[in-house]
């Protein structure tokens, strides 16, 4: 008999759970908004709601359900998100966030520049997450990462 794997096949350490009120309909804007896969998908008995199921986007699985009454994790909303960010490494930060508005995402930070080599925006979704997008632009060393930290600093008016 083959020895079982500790982190299956195709999985990485980390992996998010999100909670929702309205998994399925999470599941079809996912797909429109980030391109995500619907990997796998337990409905509960009552045939309503889900159990579990799994995305992939990109490179990365996203597991998801609609929350439980009794199991102690109640859904976010659009109007009291977490306080939690979803990040992703995308080839085009522009693309991504046209894509996920074009779903129905609330922007949130259009598409700029960072100090520390990254192109970024931010969306909300409609289900309570927040969600970044970034591409790598430039690899900083740290010393060069420190000086344009400090210079954002200075230029946002704050101190050390």
């Amino acid at each position: 008999m083959a020895a079982v794997r500790p982190i299956p096949e195709g999985m990485h350490t980390l992996t998010p759970n999100l909670v929702l009120r309205g998994a399925a309909q999470a599941i079809e804007f996912y797909k429109r908004a980030l391109g995500a896969q619907e990997v796998s998908r337990m409905p509960a008995p009552d045939g309503k709601s889900i159990w579990h199921a799994a995305l992939r986007v990109g490179d990365s699985t996203i597991f998801l359900n609609d929350e439980m009454p009794g199991m102690g994790m109640g859904a976010p909303s659009a109007n009291a998100p977490v306080p939690v960010t979803m990040w992703l490494y995308v080839p085009d930060t522009d693309a991504a966030f046209k894509r996920a508005v074009d779903a129905g995402a609330k922007p949130t930070m259009p598409p700029a520049d960072m100090f520390w080599g990254d192109r970024c925006a931010g969306v909300a979704d409609p289900f309570g997450y927040v969600w970044s997008f970034a591409t790598r632009q430039k690899d900083l060393s740290p010393e060069e990462m420190r000086r344009a930290g400090e210079e954002f600093a200075r230029s946002q008016g704050a101190s050390r």
